[in-house]
């Protein structure tokens, strides 16, 4: 999984420094928008050349990461 997440970047001259796939102008939430509006791998490939399969997984091992919480317990009184 880390070598997926290296594919995403951060760099405030980048598109305002949103989270991004390999330092190109392709957001991360861009990617999973048009994963979750029903494109599949091929198709979004085939729009974005400039893409690569595993720059899809990242974005989405990304998304994983980012929704793991840990479990706060409750302070004493």
């Amino acid at each position: 999984m880390d070598a997926l997440l290296s594919r995403i970047t951060m760099d405030p001259a980048i598109c305002h420094g949103k989270p991004c796939i390999r330092g190109l102008r392709y957001p991360v939430e861009t990617v999973l928008e048009l994963l979750s509006s029903g494109m599949t791998h091929e198709e979004i490939l085939a729009d974005y050349p400039d893409l690569e399969r595993d720059d899809l997984l990242a974005a989405i091992a990304f998304a994983a990461k980012l929704s793991q919480t840990k479990r706060l317990q409750p302070s004493s009184p």
